[in-house]
C-alpha cells in the first residue's frame, strides 16, 4: 500500500468547488487527456450518488488500461469542509481509495487528493502515475474554474 497526497489552493469559494466535485463531468473534464473515463453500465447521472459505477479507463485516449470501480461514499465534513470518497478498485490498482477534501479559506479554497492504493507488484509504478495525474487534475482544475 502507498499514498499519495496533492494540495493546491483553488481560486473558488469551496461551496463552488463542492458543487463541481459532485458532477461527473467535472471528473472527465479534470481527467483529460491523460484519462478518458468512460461508464461502462449506460450513462453517469448529473449528480454523484452514492454506489458502485464501473468505467472504462484510456491512457492518453488510446491506450485501453482496463476496467475500474468508481465507489462513491459520502463523508461527513464540517463547517467549511467538505469530503468525498471513491473507495475504489480494479484490474491494475486492487485499491485505489481516494479522498477529496474541501477546506474553505474565504473567497479561496484548499483542495486535497489523497489516494491510498495497492497495486502488487506494481506499487511504486502506480504511486508514480498517481502523484503525477493528481498534479495534473489540479492544474485542470485552475483551468476550469478560470472560464467562469
Amino acid at each position: 500500500m502507498r499514498k499519495v497526497t496533492c494540495t493546491t489552493i483553488l481560486p473558488a469559494p469551496a461551496e463552488k468547488v463542492w458543487s463541481l466535485v459532485q458532477r461527473p463531468e467535472t471528473l472527465l473534464f479534470v481527467s483529460r487527456p491523460i484519462l478518458t473515463v468512460t461508464p461502462v453500465h449506460g450513462p453517469f447521472p448529473e449528480i454523484w450518488r452514492e454506489g458502485d459505477y464501473e468505467v472504462s479507463l484510456r491512457f492518453l485516449g488510446i491506450l485501453p488500461i482496463g476496467r475500474q470501480h468508481v465507489v462513491i461514499v459520502h463523508q461527513p465534513g464540517g463547517q467549511g469542509l467538505y469530503r468525498i470518497r471513491d473507495a475504489g478498485h480494479g484490474g491494475i490498482a486492487t485499491t485505489w481509495d481516494h479522498l477529496i477534501t474541501i477546506e474553505a479559506m474565504g473567497e479561496k479554497t484548499r483542495y486535497t487528493d489523497e489516494v491510498t492504493l495497492d497495486a502488487g507488484w506494481l506499487t511504486p509504478l502506480v504511486a508514480l502515475f498517481a502523484r503525477g495525474f493528481y498534479a495534473h487534475r489540479q492544474r485542470r482544475w485552475r483551468t476550469l474554474l478560470s472560464r467562469g
